[in-house]
């Protein structure tokens, strides 16, 4: 009989949420934050959910979004790579990707144009 409680204890207790349903959260209250412009907690929250859940296009595409925001490029690019790669054909993931890097390659080139400053 004493064998038996523990495993009706453990059966009964709440556990920890699954995962996908952890990461879910995650994203939702990363999105929620993204919205009031808190975009530190917000790649906080997308990197958990993406992490948590790693087959999400929709974590990966607001995990760059994120990173984008926060001046990350090379991440925001590995991220959205991933996105896509996850879920090809997918138009909102696609447009963002296509914003994204047209203002990144134009960043790019603005860069390689300054000229070098000059030495003392």
């Amino acid at each position: 009989m004493s064998a038996a409680l523990p495993l009706l204890l453990l059966l009964l207790s709440p556990g920890k949420k699954p995962a996908r349903e952890q990461g879910e959260a995650e994203l939702k209250f990363g999105i929620d934050v993204a919205k009031k412009g808190l975009w530190s907690e917000a790649r906080f929250r997308f990197e958990r959910a993406a992490t948590l859940t790693p087959d999400s296009a929709q974590a990966q595409n607001n995990l760059a979004v994120s990173l984008e925001q926060q001046g990350d490029f090379k991440g925001a690019r590995a991220a959205y790579d991933k996105a896509i790669k996850l879920k090809p054909g997918d138009v909102y993931i696609q447009q963002n990707y296509d914003l994204f890097r047209e203002a990144d390659d134009k960043r790019n080139r603005k860069a390689k144009k300054k000229p070098a400053a000059p030495t003392p």
